[in-house]
């Protein structure tokens, strides 16, 4: 029986696995992954009960520096997620400097006053001595309430992280139903499914040129198949046939991954339908962002 509750923050520079961890401790993909900087653009809520204990994790944006509205956006969602928490996770690299990026984290989570843990992640790719440097690194920037390296990919150090994140929870009650495992919408997930295999295909700037949105989410009255509709929005009319590639191989690859995700996540088949379309300058447009979802 759910009788606490803690909200944790997952914050850090872009690529450091802040999804991967999200996802690695929830145990299902709720936030969509690549090695690319800045593949998450929104706050999402993952859930995840423990004993006595709902941890609501809060997956954010990369903390970099913006070029553009969207880029505007998804910082104020960092700024905005470590300002009034319970607990703050900074995940960083095992990389024995503290670079600008965390320090302007670290410098919020000061002003916060909020417990924060130091989540160093990635340690399968280094050895001991030169974790202890990175442990001395950032002890000397901030008074961690815990250090906690992990592998969010290797799924080490998961168990440890969350009795820390447990111990910060406070009397209250179940804020999300035992089966809920995110706060996004079923046709938001799919739309994110969608983004992260442009992610994964397409090089250079095209993939981060690129909103999805669904247009049509519905069930068979006959059967138990989800039809869903996406159109997929680039800024400009080269990117359009990149995306749709040669007799549209591209496309149909790209959707062909996506609907793979999608099945898993809903537990049933989905017949999915994708188009393109050219929308110039989109990520600098107030009403275009709102339209896709990105908006205060």
């Amino acid at each position: 029986m759910i009788t606490k509750n803690v909200m944790v923050t997952i914050a850090g520079r872009p690529n450091v696995g802040k999804s991967t961890l999200t996802n690695a401790l929830v145990g299902e993909k709720i936030s969509i992954v690549s090695n690319k900087p800045q593949t998450t653009r929104n706050r999402i809520f993952a859930i995840l009960n423990k004993d006595d204990t709902q941890i609501v994790l809060t997956d954010t944006p990369g903390f970099h520096r913006a070029k553009n509205r969207l880029g505007d956006y998804m910082v104020k969602c960092v700024e905005e997620s470590v300002a009034d928490v319970d607990v703050i996770a900074l995940v960083v690299e095992p990389i024995p400097n503290v670079g600008v990026q965390e320090e302007q984290l670290i410098a919020k989570i000061k002003a916060t006053r909020a417990p924060s843990i130091l989540v160093i992640n990635k340690i399968d790719t280094v050895e001991k001595p030169e974790l202890l440097e990175v442990i001395a690194a950032y002890s000397a920037k901030h008074n961690f309430d815990a250090i906690i390296p992990v592998s969010a990919r290797k799924k080490q150090g998961l168990d440890e992280l969350i009795e820390e994140m447990k111990k910060h929870a406070i009397e209250g009650p179940q804020l999300f139903p035992d089966d809920m495992v995110t706060d996004q919408p079923e046709r938001q997930v799919c739309a994110e499914f969608i983004r992260e295999k442009l992610l994964l295909c397409l090089q250079h700037e095209i993939p981060h040129g690129t909103a999805i949105e669904i247009t049509r989410f519905a069930q068979r009255d006959s059967d138990d198949v989800i039809e869903v509709e996406a159109t997929i929005y680039c800024e400009r009319d080269s990117h359009k046939g990149i995306i749709i590639g040669k007799k549209g191989a591209m496309l149909k690859k790209i959707g062909e991954m996506a609907r793979k995700d999608m099945e898993t996540f809903m537990g049933a088949k989905v017949y999915l339908q994708t188009w393109v379309k050219v929308k110039e300058n989109w990520r600098d447009s107030a009403g275009l962002l709102r339209n896709f979802g990105y908006s205060e």
